[in-house]
């Protein structure tokens, strides 16, 4: 996707937002496999294959769509892009909790980036799948409103904020949580974000989804900071917070 969006890319068409985004994302790719190959029990040779197969195939059908795509479906492909980077970041995230919940090994500090990653990167998913559907025509691109739309996202919203908390509180200590407990609570905050996404995109009119889009993608990096913070990584902690910035400025503009 990088390289094709590079191609693809002229002065008039947004290089700087959509570069500068590509580029913390590659640094973030790179950080990780620095991380991984030079950690105390490096990779296995089997690791090495899966992550070697996973790169050819995504790789390859990122370059693909992103060199044949047309410039006016540009928007609808970076969204798309968004939306898997998104979900990625939760992957990962939801992964780690589970982990570190069935070792008893979830620190309060691992637990806020941990959980906060997923509930962000969960929105960030479904939000830029919306998004994308607007501005590719399928799903309408006015205003679609969801019956009590707004008290049901200001449901969603203290929902995801009460889970997290219940579940920094019992990492702290403060609670005591068991761990099918908790794992159904990072549940109900995972549900919560994706629900979310969708209601929080679907009533803005398709007009603006390239500023919703760009919002979203401050999302993604700002979940890809904390999976940087969990893998105690600082370039991928730079290069997420590289991405989040240059898409909340972005939004701003």
């Amino acid at each position: 996707f990088v390289l094709g969006l590079h191609r693809r890319n002229s002065p008039a068409t947004g290089r700087s937002g959509n570069q500068l985004s590509a580029a913390g994302m590659t640094i973030a790719v790179v950080a990780t496999l620095i991380y991984l190959a030079t950690r105390e029990h490096g990779l296995s040779a089997t690791a090495w294959a899966i992550i070697v197969v996973g790169f050819a195939i995504g790789g390859g059908a990122g370059l693909y769509t992103a060199r044949g795509v047309k410039m006016t479906a540009m928007p609808q492909l970076v969204s798309l892009f968004n939306a898997v980077g998104g979900g990625a970041a939760a992957l990962v995230a939801i992964e780690d909790f589970i982990r570190l919940n069935d070792a008893g090994t979830a620190a309060l500090d691992t637990t806020i980036f941990v959980v906060l990653g997923a509930l962000i990167g969960s929105v960030t998913f479904t939000g830029s799948l919306i998004a994308g559907g607007k501005l590719q025509g399928l799903i309408a691109g006015k205003p679609i409103y969801v019956p009590v739309g707004q008290l049901v996202t200001i449901a969603l919203a203290l929902v995801a904020v009460a889970g997290t908390a219940a579940l920094i509180l019992g990492a702290a200590g403060a609670i005591t949580l068991g761990s099918t407990t908790t794992l159904a609570i990072l549940g109900v905050v995972v549900l919560a974000g994706l629900i979310f996404g969708i209601t929080m995109v679907l009533p803005i009119g398709g007009a603006d989804m390239p500023v919703v889009i760009s919002l979203l993608n401050s999302f993604t990096g700002t979940a890809a900071a904390m999976s940087g913070f969990v893998l105690e990584s600082p370039l991928l902690i730079i290069a997420g917070a590289l991405v989040g910035a240059a898409g909340g400025i972005l939004t701003k503009l």
